[in-house]
């Protein structure tokens, strides 16, 4: 299952994390692999961190907070190639999480996205969207991306803010696509084992939560 989002900077390791901590409690062997980390921080460590997944990677690693294909020409390190996520990918496990970098239009490597990776492995997409302005448009155009490849599409906001306002509840009521999960603001920061624990609360369970309407949790 991939994890994209509607831009940078959405919640795409939060969710990625809560998904797999969710999956565990559900009795699932969870793995996670990041393709490409870009600039200083570690997402692997974070989903580490607040998941423990039965198994998490990275594959390549480059220093400028850059997009992969971007990232990988000015350090002068090779490029991601599609072929190795794909053959990155392990059977063995009930789930495997693949989070991709920024938006699912964002070069990867030479001629390909995490759309790509989707269409060439009938993996669906969890789509991580903001709840402010301007995040129906986004949701919408991704999805319309997604549907246009034959890829399922799981809508899940990244961040409900702790004090939402107007905007926020209108685009909760008129958000674009299936929602089936919405996180709270900080969730990042609890302890582990809360973490873990609260997750499955956070989703639906057609990404392994209890929340049946995650509208009605906020």
């Amino acid at each position: 299952m991939l994890v994209t989002g509607t831009g940078t900077g959405v919640g795409k390791t939060i969710v990625t994390a809560a998904v797999a901590a969710a999956a565990a409690a559900a009795g699932k062997r969870v793995a996670v692999l990041k393709p490409g980390q870009t600039g200083g921080d570690s997402d692997e460590t974070t989903i580490r961190q607040l998941a423990a997944p039965a198994h998490a990677a990275t594959l390549v690693s480059y220093p400028d907070p850059l997009a992969p294909a971007a990232a990988a020409r000015v350090s002068g390190l090779p490029p991601l190639d599609l072929d190795d996520v794909i053959n990155a990918l392990d059977e063995s496990f009930d789930l495997t999480l693949v989070e991709g970098a920024g938006g699912l239009l964002v070069p990867m490597g030479p001629g390909w996205t995490m759309a790509d990776f989707a269409e060439k492995t009938g993996a669906p997409a969890i789509v991580v969207a903001r709840a402010g302005l301007g995040t129906l448009s986004d949701t919408a155009l991704t999805l319309e991306a997604l549907q246009r490849r034959g890829i399922a599409g799981y809508v899940v906001i990244g961040a409900w803010p702790a004090e939402p306002e107007l905007v926020h509840y209108t685009n909760l009521d008129d958000m674009p696509g299936q929602l089936h999960g919405v996180l709270p603001e900080g969730a990042g920061g609890l302890e582990p084992g809360v973490f873990r624990r609260s997750a499955p609360g956070w989703l639906t369970p057609a990404l392994y939560g209890t929340s049946d309407d995650p509208r009605e949790d906020v």
